[in-house]
């Protein structure tokens, strides 16, 4: 019994060896069932709208931060939108989901956000990402960020 269970295991292991090889050689990885895109060079679809903005002059009155403003926008991605690969090094921020899905793509993978859920995507330092909306609505962000004035 133990030896079955000790060949059945070594084979199930082999099994997924080579299946995960397979995968990754072919450009998958284990355990999703599409390729990794090509992160996008340009946006598709996308509607920015400016909400509110903290000025110049009041950062730099109430936290000594000059140079920089703080906006809020509200960024559509309309079905089958993309916004392009992009980094946050000098731009730091805060995106809520406020209806439809956003797909984050990474050089790490992907991860879905909606409305639904809590999650919100932070831009840091190290950030670089992309957007997709593959669903069959349009799907809007609150974009909350830091940027320098030009």
């Amino acid at each position: 019994m133990t030896k079955r269970i000790h060949s059945s295991r070594i084979k199930q292991l082999a099994v997924t060896c080579v299946c995960g090889g397979l995968g990754l050689a072919l450009g998958y990885s284990v355990g999703d069932s599409s390729a990794q895109m090509a992160a996008p060079t340009e946006h598709k679809g996308v509607s920015v709208k400016a909400l509110g903005e903290v000025s110049e002059e009041s950062l730099k009155a109430q936290i000594g931060l000059e140079g920089y403003i703080l906006q809020m926008r509200a960024v559509t991605v309309e079905p089958g939108g993309q916004i392009k690969k992009h980094d946050h090094a000098t731009r730091p921020g805060l995106v809520k989901i406020l209806s439809g899905e956003w797909i984050e793509g990474t050089p790490n993978g992907e991860q879905t956000f909606n409305a639904a859920t809590e999650a919100v995507i932070v831009e840091h330092k190290d950030t670089v990402h992309w957007v997709y909306n593959r669903t069959d609505e349009p799907a809007t962000g609150l974009v909350c960020g830091i940027t320098k004035v030009k």
